[in-house]
């Protein structure tokens, strides 16, 4: 077994491998495929379409793409081509990120083997798989951010991935990982045009971006009329940097207009804080939300709400012994946030000098002149209660 891993290639947007693809015709198709994230093409349609043709260019015999969870810790999509709907629905579950598969993850860098089930990760395949020896596998990378993995298995006729196969790999996983990016900030352009003092911002930014993209789609239809790979290379590098400056020009409005602010990031950033400590809890809080928790609540508050969620919930997994979780929100009279657990219960007595985590949401509460409290529940566990006034929210 040969492993074969890449130094970081794209560290940065701009920094792409379309010069290390010397096949003029092979380097056409890669410019078609990258074309496709600038057209109005549905998100999973586009990735479907980047799998199936890394999966030719390079000719494997299989392809697959995960898209990362939140905390970057699983996969939580997973799209294979090369298999027959019999073929996957006899595999079974799709992978979640174990094995080989979880190299990527937690090392995102490209990695190349003759032998998959020679690598010290690898866990086998599951019953009704078909075999699989050769192996290719890149992050979706834009910048620093990771938003996934592309897989490409069993190059026909049994020869190693090569590395102008890596170099092509990279190139669609970068174009995957563009497309994934802007669909969700264009989501977050799209919530902040509900707010009525900032729909102007959000429509002028949505046409900026609208322009740009059209732009550089424009810029790519005449790169793929150019025969030398060389000039490709440098026309896509310009095109690449106009799709970067247009993803900060989105990141920087975010920024500067508050995600906090948006309406349902406190109900998104409560929900992602429980996917994300799901498996250290071995279970996955249950989340609630009574009132009007989206408009009710001002950025500050939501901050502090957010804190003692994460804390409250880290707590409870590591001293109640509990193996359910829940979290209320409830906007009424007042801001109230509960937290309950079906472990050991809460005793005062055996507590005589408070942690830090109880004193930090106790705290919290204090400063937005609200209170905090701490006991066993009714029917056993721990109940946690933080509450503030309405009118902190003003």
């Amino acid at each position: 077994m040969v492993a074969h891993h890449s130094t970081g290639i794209l560290t940065t947007i701009a920094s792409v491998p379309y010069t290390r693809v010397q096949d003029s015709d092979k380097l056409r198709r890669l410019m078609a495929a990258v074309l496709m994230i600038t057209g109005d093409v549905e998100l999973a349609d586009l990735l479907r379409h980047i799998v199936e043709e890394a999966r030719l260019l390079v000719d494997a015999r299989y392809a697959a793409l995960g898209v990362l969870n939140s905390s970057h810790t699983e996969l939580e999509e997973f799209l294979t081509v090369g298999l027959s709907q019999e073929e996957e629905a006899s595999i079974g579950p799709r992978p979640r990120g174990r094995g080989v598969l979880g190299v990527l993850i937690s090392e995102p860098r490209p990695l190349r083997l003759e032998r998959i089930d020679q690598h010290p990760s690898s866990h086998g395949l599951p019953p009704h798989h078909p075999p699989m020896t050769t192996f290719l596998g890149v992050p979706l990378r834009v910048r620093d951010e990771v938003y996934g993995n592309l897989y490409l298995t069993d190059k026909v006729g049994g020869e190693p991935f090569t590395d102008e196969d890596e170099a092509l790999a990279e190139a669609l996983a970068l174009a995957a990982g563009v497309a994934i990016q802007t669909s969700r900030l264009h989501d977050q352009v799209r919530v902040l045009s509900v707010l009525n003092d900032r729909d102007r911002i959000a429509r002028d930014l949505h046409d900026r971006i609208i322009q740009r993209i059209f732009a550089v789609g424009m810029a790519l239809q005449a790169v793929a009329r150019l025969a030398d790979p060389s000039e490709m290379a440098v026309r896509v590098d310009k095109a690449v940097d106009e799709l970067d400056a247009t993803i900060t020009e989105i990141r920087s409005a975010i920024f500067e207009l508050g995600e906090t602010s948006v309406p349902g990031a406190l109900r998104h950033g409560v929900l992602e804080i429980a996917d994300e400590l799901a498996p250290s809890l071995g279970a996955r809080p249950r989340v609630s939300f009574h009132g009007s928790v989206d408009t009710m609540i001002p950025p500050q508050t939501a901050h502090h709400m957010l804190a003692v969620v994460r804390e409250g919930l880290t707590n409870a997994g590591k001293y109640a012994k509990a193996t359910t979780f829940e979290v209320v929100i409830r906007v009424d009279e007042d801001i109230c946030m509960e937290i309950f657990d079906n472990g050991g219960g809460f005793d005062p007595a055996a507590v005589p000098s408070p942690g830090l985590g109880l004193v930090n949401m106790r705290n919290r509460a204090e400063k937005l002149s609200g209170s905090f409290d701490v006991s066993s529940g009714a029917q056993g566990g721990t109940r946690l209660v933080w509450r503030v006034p309405l009118r902190e929210a003003d």
